[in-house]
């Protein structure tokens, strides 16, 4: 007689499990006890490693300088990572009950091979962020060079290239140094974390300290305050909110990558709870510095790279180079390296490891030539932000609604690995049209925006504008609740919670 409890098809009955070779390999298949090692302080210490970083560096600051209040471009970060702690937990959910990462859980909701859609939506949004990350830690290494390095010819901008030869070297020297921690699979990404984030705290407090020392304390910080009306706030404050959102709305997808690892339930929440502390407590510093650098060298710089070297000293540079390295290193590699790996081996087992499947996506990182993507204004990190959490936010909507209002958190684990024609999530030629039509259903509102934002309209209804500032939110709930009234209408949702006649033992 087959156990009730889902994770009895692996660990000491790992004999059971029946899978099919074109939907499983050793980087798919479930985690086993053994294998679950990740505690509550090292899930804590994986957010650590990734909100402390360059781009975090930038949120609050660039509230303020939009017109916020100190106060008010902090709280709008620490309510968005609040709002999405919520979405966050509950995805990571089924990553511990099951042992299972997002291309398998997104197999239940999407279809066996419908789960390519959303993988692969969510790989390209890692690869180009993995690039501008990679880049950031490039300009690192160059901006800290001896100056009589950068005054020479390789230092100038080459037309075709669309950066300097000097600038492209650090950028493939850091490309580089990824690759070692890359080639230690799901171990090296976790033992970086784990001996990273006491290393960033303290750094991160010297820089603190340093700052709060030569500025004679925060009280220019503490004295800016709004220079919006009410209207102009909460027209800022919403899409702003989203942006914020979007930030780590890529790794709330595919928390299950990382919490299929966690102990327990309980780990998996209380080390994921930090996110909205950390986010708050590094964006104060990032803020608190910036202001500083008005009263300390006479102008705001808002580039922490460029404060560093400005700092002087052997021992600082060093210090510096170290410190950015290892801050963009760690953000870099847990949150644009994992989901398109993943993604690449759920898409072809046979052919991609995970290692694989990381070296492919650092690869085309450098196609996307984030140098030239970075030469934009800073409306481009709104416009990539809000533009992709079109996408992002549909994807969270359906496989929530999916799991717990659909399913009730019943997953059959045998069916997640079979191309069966009657298994549970085979749907129609392995594609849930359900899923597929709530998608594009999330998206379409978004579009009209998100075209006049970029510039290919020059005028559209104010509706869509408000929709754009809000895409993920209303790409989030217009998917999800289109995905549960279709799997009413079309029977899905009652068939759900039949066992399985194929697999009657997991479902």
């Amino acid at each position: 007689m087959a156990s009730k409890h889902p994770n009895s098809v692996f660990g000491s009955e790992l004999g059971r499990f029946e899978s099919d070779p074109s939907l499983t390999n050793d980087d798919l298949r479930p985690t086993t006890p053994n294998e679950r090692t990740f505690s509550g302080s090292e899930m804590a210490s994986l957010w650590i490693g990734l909100v402390v970083g360059v781009p975090t560096y930038y949120l609050a600051g660039s509230l303020v300088d939009l017109g916020m209040a100190w106060w008010e471009g902090i709280a709008t970060v620490v309510i968005a990572n609040i709002i999405l702690l919520v979405p966050l937990i509950l995805t990571g959910q089924p990553g511990t009950q099951y042992g299972i990462s997002f291309p398998v859980l997104a197999r239940s909701s999407f279809g066996i091979r419908g789960a390519h859609v959303p993988t692969l939506l969510r790989a390209l949004v890692g690869c180009g962020w993995y690039g501008i990350e990679t880049w950031i830690g490039g300009e690192a290494i160059f901006l800290l060079l001896p100056s009589s390095l950068k005054g020479t010819v390789f230092a100038r901008t080459v037309p075709w290239l669309g950066t300097s030869p000097l600038e492209f070297t650090c950028f493939i020297f850091f490309w580089l140094a990824q690759l070692a921690i890359i080639w230690k699979g799901m171990d090296g990404i976790r033992e970086l974390e784990k001996y990273s984030a006491p290393i960033l705290i303290v750094l991160t407090s010297l820089l603190l300290g340093w700052a709060y020392v030569r500025a004679g304390g925060f009280g220019y910080m503490l004295s800016l305050s709004s220079r919006l009306s009410g209207v102009e706030f909460w027209s800022l404050f919403f899409p702003s909110l989203t942006a914020n959102i979007s930030f780590w709305a890529t790794l709330a997808i595919n928390i299950p990558d990382f919490t299929r690892y966690a102990k327990s339930q309980t780990d998996q929440v209380l080390g994921q709870a930090g996110l909205p502390i950390f986010m708050g407590a590094f964006t104060f510093v990032g803020l608190a510095v910036t202001c500083s650098t008005k009263i300390i060298f006479g102008r705001v710089i808002s580039n922490p790279i460029e404060l560093l070297g400005k700092i002087g000293g052997f021992f600082t540079l060093v210090l510096a180079i170290f410190g950015i390295s290892l801050a963009t290193i760690t953000t870099n590699i847990a949150a644009n390296i994992v989901a398109p790996a993943n993604a690449l081996v759920n898409l072809s087992p046979s052919k991609f490891t995970f290692t694989r499947g990381a070296l492919l996506t650092a690869l085309l990182g450098i196609a996307f030539q984030p140098w030239r993507l970075l030469q934009s204004s800073e409306s481009f990190v709104y416009t990539w932000l809000l533009g992709y959490s079109a996408l992002l936010g549909p994807i969270m909507g359906i496989t929530l609604s999916d799991y717990y209002l659909i399913r009730r958190t019943n997953l059959n684990i045998n069916a997640l690995y079979s191309t069966n024609p009657l298994g549970t999530y085979y749907y129609t030629g392995g594609y849930n049209l359900t899923a597929m039509t709530a998608l594009v259903f999330g998206i379409l509102p978004v579009i009209p925006g998100f075209l006049q934002k970029v510039g290919v309209l020059n005028t559209v209804s104010n509706l869509f504008i408000v929709i754009y500032n809000n895409a993920w939110f209303v790409s989030f709930f217009t998917a999800g609740i289109v995905h549960c009234i279709l799997s009413c209408l079309s029977g899905t949702a009652e068939n759900s919670q039949l066992v399985d006649p194929l697999f009657p033992g997991e479902s």
